[in-house]
Parts: structure tokens; C-alpha cells; sequence
């Protein structure tokens, strides 16, 4: 016989109490998650989402899930990973900042013509030889 030892709104919470509960080695169960799931207008109608657990762990359940939660910090081990520099295909330079070319001559057009006919693309300027290619370099 199962026993419901507390209700949630939403799916989400009750999964993660159910997990608390696994990671005990309490077998738990959810009831109604998939309903208020698909129509969570009605979890207040029929009671939100049950988490049952078999009656002989019923007081182990109550308990775990009153215990408070300890929560452990990751320790600080960032890694900074640079990205490789573009390299210009035409001398090997290191390519500048990417930018967007033809702003200027596409927005006259749209000025006089109200429609865009010059393409705007991204662009990046190499800073040895000065030739632009385009962005990102496939």
C-alpha cells in the first residue's frame, strides 16, 4: 500500500524530492505528474502532485525530507581557454575584430528605394596586408 506523504504544484519539485528520496534508497512514486504536466491549470483541482512511498518507509520518507539539505561547494577550478587567433588566408596575419561591412551603402539604398538591395556581411580586417575576409572563416 502506498502512502502519500506530500503534495507539490509542479511536476519539477516533486521530481526533485522523489530524487532525495532514491538517493536514500527509498522507493517513492509520483502520482498525477503526468496530468498536471499537460494541464497544470488543474493541480490545485486534484490535489497537485503526489509523492507516495510504500507504507514501511513512510516515516524514514518524512524524515529525509525534513532533514535540511547540505549543500557542498565545487571547488574553484576554472579553466581559461584561449581561443586560437583567425589567421588571414592571403598572408598569415592575425585577423582584426570581426565587423559589419556595407551598413553604410545598404541604408542609403533603403533610404531612397525603401526596400534593402546591398548585403550586408561579416567581415574581418586583416592587420598585416589590410584585406578583409569574411567572418567566420570557414
Amino acid at each position: 500500500m502506498l502512502v502519500t506523504i506530500a503534495t507539490f504544484s509542479f511536476p519539477h519539485e516533486a521530481y526533485i524530492a522523489r530524487m532525495r528520496l532514491e538517493a536514500m534508497d527509498i522507493p517513492s512514486f509520483l502520482a498525477d505528474e503526468h496530468t498536471v504536466g499537460v494541464y497544470w491549470l488543474y493541480s490545485n483541482a486534484i490535489g497537485g502532485v503526489r509523492l507516495q512511498v510504500p507504507a514501511a518507509f513512510a516515516a524514514q520518507a518524512q524524515k529525509a525530507l525534513n532533514e535540511p539539505v547540505e549543500i557542498t561547494s565545487i571547488p574553484d577550478t576554472e579553466i581559461e581557454i584561449e581561443p586560437e587567433p583567425a589567421v588571414c588566408p592571403y598572408c598569415g596575419g592575425v585577423l582584426g575584430q570581426p565587423y559589419t561591412a556595407g551598413k553604410r551603402i545598404a541604408f542609403a539604398i533603403w533610404a531612397f528605394f525603401t526596400t534593402p538591395l546591398w548585403p550586408i556581411r561579416q567581415v574581418c580586417k586583416c592587420t598585416v596586408c589590410g584585406k578583409t575576409t569574411k567572418y567566420p572563416l570557414r
